[in-house]
């Protein structure tokens, strides 16, 4: 009788992945491409928290909900209105030229903004600074993900997309933990703020002279000599994304529904990050204690990566138990529930564990969202489709914080925003319920069972997280 030799097959194939790795490490133009990102979103973090401290938690300034929505606008709109076309120019431009004159450009930026923060200039130089800053961004990271093909043979890709995004992202938090520690080091005002953007500046210098380490025509793109003009091309991007949602409109209902509802999440879970700002500012500590402020905030922001996490974990299962649309509507229905048990209180205890609790429901809409949109639209118009649930995802963030700005109190207290914001969940929840009812069996039920649907749209890079 012949022996079976199945047991060894998984240890082979561990031990592929481990020398895929271990030669996508040994690729000199792989690893300068990836320092040229750990360094990039490494400074966009220290820059992220800076921002943060000037807007929110400066002690020379009472900061409002009015300051929060124009800080979002500042992070996030660059990504709604640049990201649909950011491909369209990364096509025609070198890549290589992308990150190193765009990350020179954001070290020049970071030097003049910190000048205008010491300088006491108007706020309108600076938000000005600030949105240059982050649409640059824009540039970059789309620059890194269309260069990745051209450093690494095709059989690594996969590895090269799962390693490089994830060590940007790990980047991301270390700068923010950076911004938060030297913060809390240095004397509150300006001068702290002035001294994170002035470091935020010298790693994007560093990230640029990585970049130029790259051989200028490595990157690509190939140069096309009968290539429409870029207002044609530009033109041709517009109507594309017009078409994806026609698409969207007419024939992908169950995408449609899921993106209605993950923007409402997204909405409501906006108008309580700037909750849980004006609370940690002005109510959990003294409006003069920046440092603790400031401290209050990672901490609850800690709490809701921990929630993320765990969504990232519990979401197959129950995926597998009660079906996607199962899932989506017992977050959005759950939320209505413990918003209002735990937010009412404007205690610090419960606000850290809503805080879990809503990263854990807010990103378990989103792994629903980004399956059923995966698995519901059609190919030819999927990356079209995921372009406008960039935006749509982007948007809803700073349209709650411009709707709080109006309705919030300064010391962030407000049992009717609270109750409000239950209502929306409650709403969103019973309206998904009954269009997935009316739509039919949804497709997209099926797909949950088949296995690795669920990890794949756990590691498939969606929207940016706010």
């Amino acid at each position: 009788m012949a022996i079976t030799r199945r047991p060894a097959a998984a240890p082979r194939t561990e031990k592929t992945g481990r020398a895929t790795l271990r030669g996508l490490l040994r690729t000199r133009d792989f690893r300068r491409l990836l320092t040229v990102r750990l360094l990039s979103q490494l400074s966009d973090g220290v820059f992220q928290v800076s921002l943060a401290s000037y807007v929110i938690f400066s002690p020379e300034r009472q900061s409002s909900p009015a300051d929060i929505a124009s800080m979002m606008a500042v992070l996030l709109l660059p990504f709604s209105v640049i990201g649909p076309f950011a491909g369209v120019l990364l096509d025609r431009w070198r890549r290589r030229q992308v990150l190193y004159l765009g990350n020179l450009a954001r070290f020049g930026l970071g030097v003049v903004t910190a000048g205008l923060l010491l300088g006491r200039a108007p706020e309108w130089l600076f938000f000005a600074a600030a949105l240059l800053v982050t649409a640059l961004n824009r540039f970059i990271l789309t620059g890194l993900s269309a260069a990745l093909p051209r450093v690494v043979e095709p059989r690594e890709l996969v590895t090269a997309n799962a390693l490089s995004p994830t060590l940007g992202t790990v980047a991301a938090a270390c700068g923010g933990g950076i911004g938060f520690l030297v913060h809390q080091v240095l004397p509150p005002g300006q001068g702290a703020d002035a001294a994170l953007v002035t470091a935020a500046a010298a790693l994007y210098l560093a990230a640029g002279l990585a970049a130029h380490r790259i051989d200028p025509e490595l990157l690509g793109p190939e140069h096309h000599p009968d290539r429409p003009g870029l207002r044609a091309t530009l033109g041709q991007a517009g109507q594309a994304l017009a078409a994806g949602f026609r698409h969207l409109v007419h024939d992908s209902r169950p995408a449609l529904r899921a993106l209605a509802a993950v923007t409402a999440a997204r909405f409501c879970y906006g108008i309580l990050i700037v909750t849980v700002l004006m609370l940690s500012r002005y109510t959990f500590n003294s409006p003069g204690d920046s440092k603790g402020g400031l401290a209050t905030l990672g901490t609850a922001l800690g709490f809701s990566a921990v929630g993320f996490f765990l969504a990232a974990v519990v979401s197959p299962w129950f995926t597998r138990r009660i079906g996607l649309t199962g899932w989506m509507t017992v977050c959005l229905g759950s939320a209505a529930l413990f918003v209002p048990a735990l937010g009412l209180s404007f205690r610090a205890g419960p606000i850290m564990a809503a805080a879990l609790l809503l990263g854990l429901v807010t990103q378990g809409t989103k792994i629903c969202a980004d399956t059923i949109v995966q698995s519901s639209v059609e190919d030819d118009f999927r990356g079209r489709v995921f372009s406008l649930y960039d935006v749509l995802f982007n948007v809803a963030f700073v349209a709650a914080a411009a709707v709080t700005a109006l309705v919030l109190p300064l010391d962030g207290r407000s049992a009717g925003v609270v109750s409000a914001v239950a209502v929306v969940y409650a709403l969103s929840a019973l309206l998904y319920a009954r269009a997935v009812r009316r739509g039919g069996p949804p497709a997209e039920r099926a797909s949950a069972d088949r296995p690795g649907t669920e990890r794949g749209s756990a590691e498939r890079p969606g929207p940016a997280q706010g």
